[in-house]
């Protein structure tokens, strides 16, 4: 695969598919069994055998040619050329109207897993847009290990990702392509436990690598305020060149999530630096910063208001709701820390619990029971809530600075092909394939 295509949709073409007026049916029903090409219908196109009969009626008809418009993946036009040739029939490239938003299709898409799923259920990524897929899973694993942060529990989720890799349960066949999302979550969460010194809570049987979030709580929120900050400043970036690559770099200078936004993040950044350092330089660079990104994001609210007196004011409202956002949105990272440290909270209770008990007798099995049935419900209590909570930060907090609209998937023309079509040739069924 090309390595744009594994950063961003493939590359459309907008297409003419020209052929001889008697030789249309033909003519579609190599198009339908390429599943390559999205047509543009004046209806919704369906599956059943008369779609093939409402298309050859859809075809615009002039003297001996007939004609159909469509979209179809640059990479796909030379195969699709030398299988409409013998027809009669050529794929002519036509200009791409700026009005129309070209259809996208992922190049990585046919090794869809929870990663793509996470992009997807939010929206489709729009055609001039990046795509955000591996790097939407790894900031997933980064924050759900620092919230669920435990070399036991982390193990656990190690393990049962291996264990859908073999495929061996026919229950869970469903979720065999998760594995490697489940077992890099584990992964996580066995590297942030060991920075702990957790596993199955202060146990002891890992040394503490840096913190432990109950002894330095204040010290653990502000490690997850930087991790939030990394994050954001990953999205802004991302956001920057989206706007570029939507609507060039005059649309972008202008944008809450291009370039005025991005310096209003770093001018935050600058600021906090300062107060916290007691330099004066830096504190006035965040104010010049910070005021040129207001004002740049001012015009783009003003302008995208549709200006005049009404505009005026709805621009400053938006404008202080951006700069409240973002303060919130930063602060919002702090339940990494928030969430990791009830995750430890609680298997020091339990572990607490089980040493309270531990004797000899039925006091030590009690004990082990205390200690497997409470790590069993904080596991799946905080497995949980780790990953909803890494999922909301996900959307609300990086995505909604990543996407600005919403694409739409290419959807290639495919109905069911039968003998009763009318066509002599389309006599084995052809299923629609590689939807977006």
């Amino acid at each position: 695969m090309p390595r744009r295509e594994s950063l961003a949709p493939v590359r459309m073409e907008r297409v003419a598919l020209v052929v001889p007026e008697q030789d249309r049916r033909r003519m579609l029903a190599e198009v339908a069994r390429s599943a390559v090409v999205e047509l543009d219908l004046p209806y919704a196109p369906g599956r059943g055998a008369e779609e093939l009969d409402k298309a050859v009626a859809a075809a615009i008809v002039s003297g001996p040619a007939a004609a159909l418009a469509g979209w179809a993946p640059r990479r796909e036009i030379p195969a699709l050329t030398a299988r409409l040739a013998p027809l009669g029939a050529a794929v002519v490239p036509l200009p791409r109207p700026k009005w129309i938003q070209p259809p996208t299709l992922l190049g990585g898409q046919a090794r869809s897993g929870v990663s793509r799923t996470l992009v997807d259920t939010y929206g489709t990524v729009p055609y001039a847009d990046l795509d955000p897929t591996w790097a939407a899973g790894v900031a997933y694993v980064l924050m759900f290990g620092m919230m669920f942060g435990d070399v036991g529990h982390g193990a656990i989720l190690l393990g049962m990702g291996l264990f859908l890799r073999t495929g061996r349960s026919k229950r869970l066949a469903k979720l065999h392509k998760t594995w490697p999302f489940v077992s890099a979550a584990g992964l996580a969460a066995m590297f942030f436990g060991a920075l702990y010194g957790e596993a199955f809570g202060p146990t002891g049987l890992v040394p503490v690598l840096w913190l432990q979030p109950l002894e330095d709580p204040v010290q653990f929120l502000i490690a997850g305020l930087w991790v939030g900050a990394l994050l954001l400043a990953g999205s802004y970036a991302v956001g920057t060149i989206n706007r570029v690559r939507e609507g060039g770099w005059a649309y972008a200078l202008y944008a809450r999530s291009g370039v005025a936004g991005s310096l209003l993040f770093l001018a935050l950044g600058l600021l906090v630096w300062g107060l916290a350092t007691g330099t004066g330089s830096l504190t006035a660079a965040a104010a010049v910063i910070g005021l040129g990104a207001l004002i740049f994001i001012y015009i783009g609210l003003f302008v995208e208001a549709g200006g005049g007196a009404t505009a005026v004011f709805q621009a400053l409202v938006e404008l202080v709701d951006t700069v409240i956002r973002l303060g919130s949105n930063l602060v919002s990272f702090a339940r990494l820390a928030a969430f990791g440290l009830t995750h430890a909270a609680l298997l020091t209770v339990v572990w607490n619990g089980t040493t309270a008990l531990w004797g000899p007798d039925w006091r030590a099995a009690a004990a082990i029971l205390v200690f497997v049935v409470g790590n069993a419900v904080t596991f799946a209590l905080e497995a949980l809530v780790a990953g909803i909570q890494a999922l909301r930060l996900e959307y609300y907090e990086l995505f909604s600075r990543v996407f600005q609209a919403e694409g739409r998937p290419f959807r290639p023309w495919s109905p069911e092909l039968t003998s009763t079509a009318g066509d002599p040739d389309a006599t084995a069924s052809v299923l629609p394939s590689g939807t977006g």
